[in-house]
């Protein structure tokens, strides 16, 4: 079925073409190219981090991620069940296990008051996802890690340019990861980044990001020859890939700005019903920076959400369900075990729509949306 408003959209910035023929022309398509680090410095300048490296998918971050923190079979790591699979998967690849905790009712991010009544001796790692691009309370995650010696890995993969008291979300922890997927911001295609915030980690990030070569000292010439030193796989994006990036880096920030007044308009359009309690919007708070990458609201019930969907769908708008908490699927229940109650997780993942958002919708797509909410809302009353 075609949607007068699909549920998203992916843009063009418009120099993509361009630079993958100039990377063609170059003569190196695979990674590491002078689009890679083109890319780099991109990030390293606008997040102020130390060592940013580009890979194939966020998915990937996070595994070198997994394998930066020396997970060993039988670890345990701290996350929501909320999240996307790849979160939890890059450390049960290691062996590790994934220990659940419920997220805020408020920014449905990683519940930071449960962390520690969830922590064993076997803790070795906490990873905090900032979910729509609105940051955990890393302050606290932070201490709590502290005083328990355990690794911090933010999964930023939804977060590219949102902030915490100022400071870009993925720089806080020891690593972060963002990805590039075609349904976030800023894209391309598929794609990721590892920053690497730990300056110990920086020469083995090389490595495992190299196949567990030390080519990179090769290339410096700090060696003779390069050889297999440590684990590690290929996650260099080609350079075809950083070509497309990089053409969307040079309108980030215009981009980002233009998804956060869709996510405005959304708020201001559907705010009444959220002041009678027929639905709750996401959190907002001028002590952080969002990258509006996302807008959904949560229904009473699945039932009702389940109605408005069909509502929708029925206007020509997609509107799409969120992701089915890992503790309740059969993968989550073999590899990974649950830190408490999960009550708001189960809650909000049977309840939350996500509503479209995508550069190119206008203002009058956005309106029509909130018409039709208020619409479907308007006939229960």
């Amino acid at each position: 079925m075609a949607f007068q408003i699909p549920f998203n959209k992916p843009f063009i910035a418009g120099k993509e073409l361009t630079y993958i023929a100039q990377a063609v022309a170059g003569g190196q398509l695979s990674g590491d190219g002078s689009f890679t680090h083109r890319c780099h410095a991109w990030l390293e300048q606008n997040l102020a981090c130390r060592m940013v490296r580009l890979t194939h998918s966020g998915t990937a971050a996070l595994e070198m991620a997994a394998i930066l923190a020396d997970i060993q079979p039988g670890d345990e790591i701290i996350m929501p069940s909320f999240t996307f699979v790849s979160t939890a998967n890059a450390f049960v690849l290691r062996g590790g296990v994934p220990v659940f905790v419920d997220i805020r009712p408020d920014t449905l991010n990683l519940d930071e008051t449960l962390i520690e009544t969830a922590m064993t001796p076997k803790t070795k790692a906490i990873v905090p996802v900032h979910y729509a691009g609105v940051p955990c309370e890393m302050n606290t995650i932070l201490d709590v890690a502290k005083r328990h010696n355990t690794w911090v890995i933010e999964d930023a993969a939804q977060a590219l340019l949102s902030t915490y008291h100022g400071r870009p979300l993925g720089t806080i922890a020891d690593l972060g990861c963002i990805s590039f997927h075609e349904t976030k911001n800023i894209i391309s295609g598929e794609g990721g980044a590892l920053l690497v915030n730990r300056p110990s980690c920086m020469e083995r990030a090389e490595i495992i990001r190299e196949k567990g070569t030390n080519r990179k000292r090769f290339l410096r010439g700090d060696v003779d020859k390069y050889t297999w030193v440590d684990i590690g796989s290929s996650y260099l994006p080609s350079e075809l890939t950083a070509a497309f990036l990089l053409a969307q880096f040079e309108r980030a920030n215009e981009i980002i700005r233009r998804r956060c007044r869709i996510c405005d308009r959304y708020g201001t359009g559907l705010q009444e019903l959220a002041r009678r309690g027929l639905v709750m919007l996401p959190f907002r708070s001028r002590e952080t920076g969002s990258n509006g990458h996302m807008y959904y609201l949560v229904t009473r019930s699945p039932e009702e959400r389940q109605r408005l969907l069909g509502h929708l769908r029925a206007q020509g708008i997609l509107a799409v369900f969120h992701y089915v908490p890992l503790h309740t699927s059969p993968a989550g229940q073999q590899y990974g075990r649950v830190g408490g109650d999960m009550t708001v997780t189960d809650r909000v993942s049977a309840c939350l729509l996500r509503l479209p958002v995508y550069y190119g919708m206008t203002d009058a797509e956005t309106d029509q949306v909130i018409e039709q909410i208020l619409k479907f809302y308007a006939q229960r009353s």
